[in-house]
């Protein structure tokens, strides 16, 4: 792939995605939003992939926001499309057939924090930041944040952020549910790769329908949600990797899963 705001690395069955703006601490822009949609959009079609870590370049920063002076310059009709772009680019993001792992390493502000938002597993570093200061902009955000913040923390809370643009550090958001783990900045890739690593390992299929099941939540009842449970696990049943699976644990040993 041919890419100017983005660096990608495949490693044994995931990938990494790093954005690659350090000396703008990995602003947002409309490059660098394309450059996501394609890669993302490839590697959701490479059966070899199974799992993506998303992280950023540099010590300081995951992702700073969106670049202030690509909308500075936005009209009514052209910012709809911008936040429009963006959330389909977030969207696909969000409904990947494999995880995506965010590795923070820094600030995870405004579209940033939104990227996080929209990632499967988030893990951080103690150096990062996060918030949704666009209320500070005299904007609100515009890539999905009024949307999945509320889901992933109390309504009450995520109204305070959004209202008031404060930040919070890597404790709060592990106190919150925001991210699962907390580690030094050395640290931080490692044990995102070693967890990719551990995903990879298990069968694709299973893995797949566990997003699909997970995604209902957020577009449904309980009810339907509990269908769709029934049907994807019925459809599992039928998969290779379900055999072994069930056949290794009756003979107590070690799976060999084909991922079919």
């Amino acid at each position: 792939m041919d890419l100017s705001t983005l660096l990608f690395e495949q490693k044994k069955n995931y990938a990494i995605v790093t954005i690659n703006r350090p000396d703008k601490l990995n602003a947002l822009n409309n490059t660098v939003l394309t450059e996501l949609k394609q890669v993302f959009s490839n590697l959701s079609v490479l059966d070899e992939i199974r799992c993506v870590i998303v992280t950023g370049a540099g010590a300081k920063s995951f992702v700073a926001g969106a670049d202030i002076a690509e909308i500075n310059k936005l009209d009514v009709p052209q910012a709809k499309v911008f936040a429009e772009f963006g959330q389909s680019v977030f969207s696909l993001i969000e409904e990947m057939n494999k995880p995506v792992i965010a590795a923070i390493n820094g600030f995870a502000l405004g579209g940033g924090a939104e990227l996080a938002w929209s990632c499967h597993i988030r893990i951080c570093s103690e150096n990062a930041l996060f918030g949704q200061p666009e209320v500070d902009l005299g904007l609100i955000p515009g890539y999905g944040g009024t949307q999945r913040l509320p889901r992933l923390i109390s309504s009450s809370l995520a109204a305070q952020l959004l209202l008031t643009g404060e930040k919070i550090d890597a404790q709060k958001a592990l106190a919150l549910g925001l991210v699962n783990n907390v580690f030094k900045p050395e640290e931080l890739l490692p044990k995102a790769e070693e967890l990719a690593d551990k995903i990879s390992a298990k069968p694709a299929l299973a893995v797949q329908n566990i997003l699909k099941a997970l995604s209902s939540t957020r577009q449904t009842g309980l009810n339907e949600g509990l269908a769709i449970e029934a049907l994807l696990f019925s459809l599992t049943c039928g998969s290779d990797d379900f055999h072994e699976g069930t056949k290794a644990f009756l003979e107590k040993r070690k799976a060999a899963f084909k991922h079919k």
